[in-house]
């Protein structure tokens, strides 16, 4: 709950987001990371779309980045559950900048956005 309300209030007082028109893109670049064995994966997933991240299932609700910036911040609206599981894990937005800001909780795995697929 603390975790949503400090990233609205950050997504309503950034300077950088607050000027900038958000742009949806049509998908995003996640990084996955195994904290056991150290092994990353880099999926893309289309908006909508959903993939497999080592034990996790990541769906993609929404992609967005600053309309005058397409490699600057990128924000993703994410759902996280382990795979074969009801139970969600995650669900919010990450942002590419802070991925610590609003993070999956997870004893071994790990996952955050790197950047919007805008073409």
């Amino acid at each position: 709950m603390i975790r949503s309300v400090l990233l609205a209030a950050l997504l309503l007082t950034t300077p950088a987001i607050a000027q900038d028109q958000a742009v949806s893109g049509k998908g995003a670049v996640l990084r996955g990371l195994d904290k056991v064995n150290g092994q990353t994966v880099d999926v893309q997933i289309q908006t909508g779309g959903r993939a497999e991240v080592f034990g996790l299932t990541v769906d993609l609700a929404d992609c967005r980045y600053p309309a005058e910036n397409p490699t600057g911040d990128a924000f993703a609206f994410l759902t996280i559950l382990d795979t074969g599981q009801t139970n969600v894990r995650f669900q919010g937005w990450m942002i590419a900048s802070s991925p610590a800001l609003n993070a999956l909780d997870h004893s071994r795995y790990d996952v955050w956005v790197l950047r919007c697929i805008t073409s």
